[in-house]
């Protein structure tokens, strides 16, 4: 059963969402006034090809087209939403130091919890002032995250006091114990709850089931927008409340 009013309030938001990129987002103004769309219909008689979502794939190929007419940014962010999630998988204390390992060139997660520091590394080659900083903190009996696939953290670090939250794409949910459902081009989207459930991050991201797979919605991104796109290649799958919290998880 859903919390009461989120299953309301979550659909409202994305039907939001919908209309706003049908009116000033070049790629949906094009591709459901010509193919149509379903949930919501926007042209009557015409519903589209997966219901109007589309392989995230296809999205990142047109990015300049996700831009709305305002303008905005044309690159996705791979660490958006990674403080709200991490408050679900593994929360991050006053001192802590949440490591964020992946390539040159990724940026530091920017909403962290007041009092956490952040900080990028290359699993490979982590800096000196990455190492330094992370044996401050343990010297010091703060907690130390590093957030990264599986590979990456093991490369990174062998202290077993440095806690692993490892990434989980959408064709990847495992059991745990922790992790965090990431996307790529999407950013983080969920976390394996201590319930044992995939939760989404639903106040700012919205999914559904088609027959492309289950596609995604990021509510609350001005640019680039992605409304209804289909990553990992289109995994099957259902959305449903949690039994415990009554809030959407996905079952994959």
């Amino acid at each position: 059963m859903w919390k009461l009013g989120a299953g309301v309030v979550w659909r409202a938001a994305y039907a939001r969402a919908v209309r706003s990129a049908f009116a000033t987002v070049p790629f949906y103004r094009e591709r459901w006034a010509l193919d149509g769309r379903e949930d919501p219909v926007l042209v009557p008689g015409r519903t589209g090809t997966n219901g109007g979502a589309v392989p995230l794939a296809e999205a990142v190929h047109k990015s300049v087209d996700l831009v709305p007419l305002a303008g905005g940014a044309s690159r996705g962010e791979p660490a958006r939403g990674l403080g709200r999630v991490l408050r679900m998988a593994r929360e991050p204390g006053p001192g802590s130091l949440v490591v964020l390992l992946g390539p040159d060139g990724l940026r530091p997660p920017a909403d962290l919890p007041k009092g956490v520091r952040g900080c990028v590394a290359d699993p490979d080659a982590p800096s000196a002032p990455v190492l330094r900083e992370v044996t401050v903190r343990l010297e010091r009996g703060h907690r130390v995250l590093a957030v990264g696939d599986d590979k990456a953290i093991t490369t990174f670090t062998g202290d077993h006091r440095v806690e692993a939250v490892p990434h989980r794409e959408l064709d990847s949910l495992d059991g745990g114990p922790y992790g965090v459902l990431h996307d790529p081009v999407l950013g983080y989207l969920g976390a394996l709850g201590g319930c044992g459930r995939w939760h989404l991050d639903w106040p700012h991201v919205y999914a559904r089931p088609t027959a492309g797979g289950l596609a995604f919605t990021l509510l609350r991104q001005a640019s680039p927008r992605f409304v209804d796109v289909i990553p990992a290649g289109g995994v099957h799958g259902e959305i449903a409340p949690c039994p415990r919290h009554g809030t959407p998880v996905v079952l994959a």
